[in-house]
């Protein structure tokens, strides 16, 4: 189990939402059919952050299942989020990520 990727998927779910990008109420079965990168087509990136991204990785972390060998989801949202008021926040976690998920694998 990587508990340095854990402690980062929880900070980012700390960070979605004292920035109110995290909802609530779950999505719709539908959204996460999606076959788009991201879910583009069905939801916003913090909903595929909240729904897709941070169960799979936590999933992977704890299961010991491979890492993917080069993440790169902060320039998703640098296109997305900057004018978000909490875009340098939610950035950073992703930076962080980014780089601990290249690192380890």
């Amino acid at each position: 189990m990587n508990s340095e990727l854990l402690i980062q998927l929880d900070e980012l779910e700390t960070c979605l939402k004292a920035t109110g990008l995290w909802q609530d109420e779950p999505i719709s079965a539908k959204a996460l059919t999606s076959t788009e990168p991201f879910c583009c087509d069905t939801m916003t990136f913090a909903q595929w952050l909240q729904f897709v991204f941070l169960g799979k990785m936590r999933t992977m972390a704890k299961s010991g299942e491979a890492l993917p060998e080069n993440m790169a989801i902060a320039p998703m949202a640098e296109m997305v989020l900057s004018e978000h008021l909490y875009f340098n926040a939610v950035h950073q976690c992703l930076k962080n990520l980014d780089n601990t998920i290249t690192k380890s694998a």
